[in-house]
């Protein structure tokens, strides 16, 4: 007869964890503490607003008031602070802040498999085309794995919401699982009855119980301190400490009470989704989360018939002052509105100006190193839907914060928007730009499970400008 088998630390540990939240956060916050900060980083952290679904360029930061007329944006070029630097009418907030603001015109990838929504969606987040043989983890799990977070309750890597339309394409690629981004969910965070879910404790397991086995896994310790696993698993305490910590801190919650901002800084983001989406992603840096990320897709709301889905894939009607149409009987354009509309648009212009002013007034943009990026720009010709398709030949991102001299155009595209003419960056430039600002040395690998070294960011070298 065989006799029972007395459980290991690890399995206790493990059964304890289990019964709270899962491998999960502690993984997570293990694995998050495996790198160190560098003193001469000029970011501590990361926040990126990605509008996902190709974002118009000449319509936005890139105007062109010499293209043909038949193809030409209705939205005229606008001054800025900053004398010589001009955006369109859709950003009139915006052109407030340039100032703080480096846009580059002048990025741009091979059209061959990153021309679609999921793959392009998956380089932006990425930084690796999406052809690569190895599968490639989001900038955000990298940094999270390789820096961790000053915010001990809250995983290293949080998206707000996480919905939007190719929210799949997140990926650890070969890291582990604890470096998987948190959603947050939620289709209206302006909504009051809002609750980001996931860190909050079970209903099945109350504060009491979380108590009990805390104490469990601490006697645990004690009883397994002097084992053969002692050496392998006493590091480990401290993360199960955090994610009790995370379980019942009032932090957590307060991180994402977008309700309890006064109401004249939600006004000031403008009331409603993406305000609010916004608004989250700033508390979140300021709790100290290393990496966010800012995606937004307004809801379908009872005054918006047909805006089922706002994203910025604008392949008819674009210039249309209302709904774009909801019927596929054109170029696959339905479900969104004008990209001059107050949920495309004009929430976006005040909401990214007020996220840049908020965040400069607070102290954090000195250490912050903001984004605001797309998957890729817009055909310069018109298509005979009146829209624009998809294009990745020439499109603009912009940069804010942590040492980012702001003020400045960097590179430029020709006259119609259709093909870069100077300094052209690719997602992979961005990629290895954000590394270096963390302090990331892209010249030391990460390793495989299979122990093969991989080496990020090192496919390109960073903007120069940014820098």
């Amino acid at each position: 007869m065989m006799s029972a088998q007395v459980p290991s630390r690890r399995d206790m540990l493990r059964l304890g964890a289990a019964g709270v939240m899962g491998w999960s956060l502690p993984q997570c916050l293990a694995l998050a503490a495996a790198g160190k900060n560098n003193p001469k980083a000029t970011a501590k952290n990361v926040l990126v607003v990605l509008e996902q679904g190709g974002l118009s360029h000449m319509d936005t930061w890139d105007p062109k008031p010499e293209a043909i007329a038949e193809h030409r944006s209705p939205h005229k070029p606008i001054s800025t602070n900053v004398v010589g630097m001009r955006f369109t009418d859709l950003l009139t907030e915006t052109s407030k802040v340039a100032d703080k603001l480096a846009v580059v015109r002048s990025m741009w990838h091979q059209k061959p498999g990153a021309s679609g929504h999921p793959d392009g969606t998956q380089y932006a987040l990425s930084g690796s085309h999406p052809s690569s043989t190895i599968p490639m983890p989001d900038i955000g799990s990298v940094v999270s794995q390789i820096l961790g977070t000053a915010c001990p309750y809250l995983p290293p890597y949080i998206m707000v919401p996480g919905n939007h339309e190719q929210a799949a394409v997140t990926s650890t690629g070969f890291l582990p699982a604890g470096t998987k981004v948190f959603k947050t969910g939620g289709s209206n965070l302006a909504d009051p009855k809002w609750k980001v879910g996931g860190l909050e404790p079970r209903p099945e397991t109350p504060a009491d119980r979380l108590a009990a086995r805390e104490q469990l896994l601490s006697g645990m310790n004690a009883h397994f301190s002097q084992g053969s696993g002692s050496t392998a698993f006493g590091g480990m305490d401290r993360f199960y400490e955090q994610a009790f910590d995370t379980l019942t801190s009032p932090k957590v919650a307060k991180a994402f009470d977008y309700q309890g901002e006064p109401l004249s800084v939600r006004e000031r983001y403008g009331i409603g989704h993406r305000g609010a989406c916004y608004l989250v992603g700033r508390k979140l840096i300021e709790a100290g989360v290393r990496f966010v990320t800012v995606d937004t897709r307004w809801p379908l709301m009872p005054d918006l018939p047909g805006g089922f889905n706002l994203n910025w894939d604008h392949h008819d009607a674009i210039y249309s002052k209302g709904s774009c149409g909801t019927i596929r009987d054109k170029a696959g354009g339905e479900g969104r509105y004008g990209i001059g509309h107050w949920v495309m648009m004009g929430s976006t212009d005040r909401a990214f100006a007020a996220l840049i002013a908020d965040m400069d007034q607070r102290g954090l943009l000195a250490e912050t190193l903001v984004c605001f990026v797309t998957e890729f720009g817009r055909t310069p010709k018109l298509n005979k839907f009146g829209g624009r398709d998809h294009w990745t030949g020439a499109y603009s991102i912009a940069f804010a914060g942590a040492g980012v001299r702001g003020g400045q155009i960097i590179g430029s595209s020709d006259k119609d928007g259709g093909h870069v003419t100077n300094d052209p960056y690719t997602p992979e430039a961005y990629a290895a730009t954000i590394y270096e600002k963390l302090g990331i040395d892209r010249s030391k690998p990460l390793y495989m499970a299979n122990n093969r070294p991989i080496f990020i960011g090192h496919d390109a070298d960073p903007i120069p400008q940014v820098l």
